[in-house]
């Protein structure tokens, strides 16, 4: 059998700036990506169906027969087990969304009684993520083996929702898992001081600095740095926000950077619902949320003492500085002061990509760059916004 994970296209621009350089399946929500979950539900590799320009990097395989999964819906063992019992032409929905279906849905429709969780807007992202990192260690306890914490100078409430891979290193610190479990990846490192609430996932060879501040709904992705006060948001991978300072309710891409001191403002002083540009409708639209702070794109830095406003959107490739607020919508490729921002020009950004990535022993390939290259054209059409 063969698994395709589609883009909806119209789902796929509401998603900007984080679908510009991955495909939704690409996202981490929780502890594992939604292509990851997926795999391991229906054991079998997954393939991609989503923008033309990602699909090198992103493979699509087409097959005889051929399952097709709405990649913005992450797995349950409800539907998987619909998935795998799914006959030639049949179709999963919920609530009239289209699931997934087998070659084609002209046959018989399966109605899913119990809701996933369904990634349509940015903010669904971190508005999902503490249930998603209880589903996803529900999956990886069938598939890892756990060990105990050993240090004798931290300290843990409810020590048996505590799950740690091998190699992690954790000294004199403090993981209250009451209120959810706590996920440490292998080779993590929760340095001393660290304070952890559940639910919170630190992925593969990402560490918490001295003293960092970690409330609940946390994702910290592999190999990135994080300190101060987090919560409630979710780092791709590769990223740090490694100094002091808050954020809240945020989605954070690969390959950022977060200067000392710089915070995310996630409440309006009015106690209004957050507004947030959306690309799709090219205005700002209503979240129908009270908490929304920062989506990033990838590769996207920012300086000292940086303030985002609530429902601040950066897209990929912005370099950005100044002690101000910043303004609430920065398109791609953006560089300089943020009372002044000019075009961030492709090739120094590109220069600035290769050398970030070098640090962690990571190429940045030529399908890296064409990739890049389409979202620069893409989002020219953006920079009218620019102020």
């Amino acid at each position: 059998m063969n698994y395709i994970l589609y883009d909806d296209p119209t789902i796929r621009v509401d998603l900007y700036p984080l679908s510009l350089t991955r495909p939704i399946a690409d996202f981490r929500v929780g502890i594992l990506k939604i292509s990851e979950k997926w795999s391991l539900y229906l054991n079998s590799r997954v393939y991609y169906k989503t923008a033309e320009y990602l699909q090198k990097k992103f493979p699509f395989q087409a097959g005889a027969d051929t399952v097709y999964i709405s990649a913005h819906v992450c797995p349950t063992a409800e539907l998987a087990d619909k998935i795998l019992s799914l006959k030639n032409d049949e179709s999963i929905y919920f609530n009239h969304h289209l699931i997934a279906y087998r070659n084609t849905y002209k046959g018989a429709s399966i109605m899913l009684q119990n809701a996933p969780t369904i990634i349509t807007k940015v903010w669904h992202i971190f508005s999902n993520n503490g249930k998603e990192i209880k589903n996803d260690i529900d999956l990886l306890s069938k598939h890892k083996k756990f060990y105990s914490i050993s240090d004798p100078h931290t300290r843990c409430y409810n020590e048996k929702n505590i799950y740690v891979e091998e190699g992690v290193k954790i000294h004199a610190a403090i993981l209250n898992a009451d209120n959810g479990p706590i996920y440490l990846g292998k080779h993590s490192e929760v340095q001393e001081g660290a304070m952890i609430r559940g639910p919170f996932a630190l992925c593969e060879n990402s560490i918490v600095n001295m003293g960092g501040k970690m409330r609940g709904d946390n994702t910290i992705g592999p190999y990135s740095k994080v300190g101060g006060e987090v919560s409630n948001s979710v780092i791709f991978g590769y990223s740090n926000k490694a100094h002091d300072g808050f954020m809240g309710n945020s989605v954070i891409g690969e390959w950022c950077n977060f200067g000392a001191d710089s915070n995310t403002s996630n409440l309006k002083n009015n106690y209004a619902n957050i507004k947030i540009y959306s690309y799709a409708q090219k205005k700002y639209v209503d979240s129908g949320l009270q908490f929304c702070g920062l989506i990033m794109g990838d590769h996207s830095k920012c300086g000292i003492n940086i303030m985002f406003d609530s429902g601040s959107i950066v897209g990929v490739n912005a370099s950005i500085y100044g002690a101000k607020y910043s303004p609430k919508f920065i398109p791609s490729f953006s560089w300089g002061d943020i009372e002044n921002l000019t075009e961030f020009h492709f090739d120094k950004a590109i220069e600035v990509a290769r050398r970030v990535m070098a640090r962690r022993n990571v190429e940045l390939t030529q399908t890296d760059i064409d990739i890049l290259r389409e979202v620069h054209i893409l989002e020219s059409k953006y920079k009218s916004e620019l102020k």
